[in-house]
């Protein structure tokens, strides 16, 4: 069993060779909590929580980062537009971020720092660059000297002569316009911190470098994130870390955008579609299916159709679940291997959509079971269904989705169902009666408000019907 991924920095699928046998670190670029989350957000952090559970599922002992960047020109300046303190829209905005991860199941970081908790490792990475001729210091700004690392800009595959990096607010003194600044003088009226050269506050590519090494050490397995942060934000960072010595990350992995009309979503486009609006009109799990399922390289281009028809290809799973379960009697605890076909699948760069075609591919052979009354091999089908949906944290059984731990969008689904089957039990007593015009419009009423109803040995079942 070899996992392979697609390294960035190496332009094609790599095996994967843990740094340390049986243990795989990843430190995974997070929010930037100005704004709350859109789908495109929470899209890198699904797919990042499905790699972290395959590596699970394949034994190994996983340590997982995902940062906080709570200080940005982007916070600031809506601190002043808001008159509100920074930190209160970073924590705001830190809560929604969490509260769209939660909803759409993924696990916590083992460690979620802020880069605010993080001043001192950054002041001694910058002293230690200072010291070793990579960083220089220039009205209270400190900036990285690009020609002095070798290897700059090899992630992303660009000449240093032709790279356009023009100053930022209040960036001077730079002894070449491409340098990049560590760490920003203090200006009036807003937060700062005091360093070796004047009060200042971050840059935003010297905290990951900071933290990765304060969390991870000099070198760790993988490093992720999408493909809108290869430059300049990854670029840097390595140069950073390399100068200071650490031989930092073995795999760079980068998730496609989600867009709309062929444009990354972005709040500042205006094309963005925010995560606490969708779980109001969707189920959580259904937008983690939509999100999850194609691969994590590809672009998705986000419709109402589209979700549709994910909410359609969940829906026969689902489905499927609910049926074996009520022939079994009871739950059907998940096989404790997924199929061959399915992990072969996932070693080869969690290949997702190959994986998903095993799992309607097993329903369907379930499907059959049920229809030739083999109750043996439904709920062996059924096994396997559970085991490879839970490694992709699909699995409706699961007491997240269950209602063990889950959000209000499954609380409600069990209120919507307490309220469906007192419509039902009324059509169940048409039906007793032989009333049939009544049974038939409770149902056709039913099927109006988007619910499908289907008779069953067990008894009338419902589920939500294409939108």
């Amino acid at each position: 069993m070899t996992i392979r991924l697609y390294d960035t920095s190496a332009r094609q699928i790599r095996d994967f060779q843990p740094l340390t046998p049986g243990c795989v670190s990843i430190y995974l670029c997070g929010a930037t909590v100005q704004a709350a989350p859109h789908i495109g957000h929470i899209r890198s952090g699904l797919n990042f929580d499905i790699m972290r559970r395959w590596f699970a599922y394949r034994g190994y002992d996983v340590t997982f980062i995902r940062n906080v960047t709570d200080i940005d020109d982007k916070i600031i300046k809506k601190s002043a537009e808001q008159g509100r303190p920074w930190w209160s829209i970073g924590y705001e905005n830190e809560r929604a971020f969490n509260s769209g991860y939660d909803a759409l199941g993924c696990l916590p970081p083992t460690y979620e720092p802020r880069a605010t908790g993080h001043i001192t490792e950054m002041i001694e990475m910058m002293r230690g660059l200072i010291e070793r001729g990579h960083a220089y210091e220039a009205d209270g700004n400190v900036y990285f000297d690009v020609r002095s690392h070798e290897g700059y800009l090899e992630l992303s595959n660009q000449e240093l002569d032709n790279l356009l990096q023009p100053e930022g607010e209040g960036e001077t003194g730079k002894r070449d316009p491409r340098d990049f600044a560590m760490w920003k003088s203090a200006k009036p009226g807003e937060p700062s911190w005091e360093t070796p050269w004047g009060r200042g506050r971050p840059g935003w590519h010297l905290e990951c470098s900071a933290m990765a090494h304060k969390y991870l050490g000099t070198e760790f397995d993988i490093h992720g994130g999408g493909i809108d942060l290869i430059f300049p934000h990854h670029e840097n960072e390595i140069a950073q870390a390399k100068a200071f010595g650490d031989a930092f990350a073995r795999y760079w992995v980068h998730n496609g955008w989600v867009t709309m009309s062929g444009e990354k979503m972005s709040k500042s486009l205006g094309n963005s579609v925010l995560v606490s609006e969708m779980v109001k009109n969707w189920r959580p799990i259904v937008l983690r299916y939509y999100l999850g399922t194609p691969h994590y390289r590809s672009m998705i281009e986000y419709s109402e159709e589209a979700l549709r028809e994910a909410e359609s290809a969940f829906a026969r799973v689902e489905g499927f679940v609910q049926r074996v379960v009520e022939k079994a009697g009871g739950v059907v605890e998940p096989a404790a291997e997924v199929p061959p076909a399915f992990a072969e699948a996932m070693d080869d760069d969690l290949g997702v959509p190959q994986a998903l075609a095993i799992i309607h591919t097993t329903v369907r052979q379930g499907n059959s079971a049920l229809a030739a009354d083999d109750k043996e091999a439904a709920i062996a089908r059924l096994a396997e269904v559970r085991a490879m949906l839970g490694v992709l944290g699909l699995d409706p059984l699961d007491p997240h989705w269950a209602g063990g731990d889950g959000d209000s969008g499954e609380d409600l689904h069990g209120v919507v169902d307490s309220l469906v089957r007192l419509v039902l039990e009324q059509r169940e007593a048409a039906r007793g009666r032989k009333d049939w015009a009544t049974a038939d419009a409770i149902r056709d009423q039913l099927g109006q408000s988007g619910l499908v109803i289907e008779d069953s040995p067990s008894g009338p079942r419902w589920t939500l019907g294409p939108r």
